[in-house]
């Protein structure tokens, strides 16, 4: 069967589920702390929030040190950290396994820096040897930073943070190591301080649950070093004001984005309720009953993860082949019969190519509890079979035995 049959009609109806790795899910208590008039943005309730706001985000990055909160997407903190600690000529070495490191190194590349890629490509982590030969290389220091995706989020890959940053230690190497956990963070484990990450970026609308257009970068001592000798930094990009605020606008370089505020006070409490080590359990075991739902699948049809090492895994989010266009055939189908959204195969083939169409993404972050993910499982099964799509069986068992791993709630 090919194209969509809805002359049965629809089940879409009621609350439409977003599977997309970003923007995530929105918990209620998040959109009932935003549904309120604008408040006073000079003193106030506002401004008392917004102090509370910083020390909850340093706990969920693990970090004892900076933070500065950006009106931007993911896109404006990588700018932002650049903006901060690098001059143009400056070199750059960004090891990618992925769209949204290539993505990064482009942004490098437009404010003027020197940038020299290692590409992976998109089945493979970082080969932390060759990256070590390439800063060993590297006597005279010419590289000033290095730019690590944790969680490429078109790729599904988790890369080794902690290995990268031996790898710079074992040379005695004095590059920056900043990281982009825009997929990760909130959802997959990461140790700012522990794992000796200078500077980190992040979004509000993955891990965080509250809508796009929030950003964060957090920076140590060592990077705002760098920073303080730095000839000049855009006046907008400069984290110094928003991390030590003179004046309440200070935080957010001009107005700030008031209901995000109110947004993110409430997820940060969600997030510190469960508790941030509970949260990543929780992802991690809701990501392994997907996987085993697609290996069972894949067992007797063309789905593949496509990463084939669990280990190698992020638990946000997981990208998949079906091949042909069967991908983009399962997501119209699931989207407008099932009120199901899944996410598209992002760089995983050209645009323009037929490719395309044989790639999706499941995002699994955030606002995420276990009757979420069989119900999607259970979905994604009946649009296998509306489609005649080939797979295995056994898929929905193999998901709810790992569920059932949790246990029975004591009496």
């Amino acid at each position: 069967m090919s194209g969509t049959d809805l002359s049965k009609g629809t089940l879409a109806g009621g609350r439409p589920y977003l599977a997309i790795p970003g923007p995530s899910v929105i918990p209620d208590r998040v959109l009932q702390a935003m549904h309120r008039p604008s408040p006073n943005i000079y003193a106030g309730e506002l401004v008392e929030m917004t102090a509370t706001l910083i020390p909850d985000l340093r706990k969920v990055a693990r970090t004892a040190h900076h933070a500065a909160i950006y009106i931007s997407n993911g896109h404006g903190a990588w700018e932002a950290a650049l903006s901060n600690t690098l001059a143009p000529g400056d070199k750059v070495l960004v090891p990618s396994s992925g769209r949204f490191a290539i993505g990064w190194s482009e942004m490098a590349e437009g404010l003027g820096l020197e940038v020299e890629v290692i590409d992976f490509g998109n089945h493979a982590p970082w080969d932390l040897p060759r990256i070590a030969e390439r800063l060993k290389a590297d006597d005279g220091h010419q590289i000033k930073a290095v730019l690590a995706v944790h969680v490429d989020t078109s790729s599904s890959i988790r890369n080794d943070v902690p290995g990268l940053r031996a790898a710079l230690d074992e040379v005695d190497h004095p590059a920056l190591l900043m990281a982009d956990c825009i997929a990760s963070l909130g959802c997959d484990r990461f140790e700012m301080d522990e794992w000796g990450v200078d500077v980190m970026v992040t979004g509000s609308q993955k891990g965080l649950m509250v809508p796009a257009g929030v950003s964060f970068v957090f920076f140590n001592n060592k990077a705002a070093e760098v920073r303080a000798a730095m000839p000049r930094v855009s006046r907008y990009w400069d984290w110094i004001p928003r991390a030590n605020p003179q004046e309440f606008y200070q935080y957010f370089g001009g107005t700030a984005p008031t209901h995000h505020l109110y947004g993110l006070r409430a997820s940060l409490d969600m997030i510190h309720e469960e508790g941030v080590e509970n949260v990543w359990a929780r992802h991690e075991r809701l990501a392994r009953a997907i996987w085993a739902a697609c290996e069972a699948w894949g067992q007797e049809g063309p789905l593949e993860m496509n990463v084939t090492d669990a280990s190698l895994r992020s638990h946000a989010v997981t990208a998949l082949r079906l091949g042909g266009s069967r991908a983009t055939e399962l997501r119209t189908w699931l989207e407008q019969t099932l009120g199901l959204t899944l996410g598209i195969g992002l760089g995983m083939a050209p645009p323009n190519s037929p490719e395309w169409h044989g790639f999706f993404r499941l995002g699994h972050m955030g606002h995420l509890s276990g009757h979420m993910v069989m119900g999607m499982l259970g979905s994604i099964e009946a649009g296998l079979g509306a489609l005649e799509i080939p797979h295995g069986a056994g898929a929905l068992d193999a998901a709810a035995a790992v569920i059932a791993e949790a246990g029975t709630p004591a009496a």
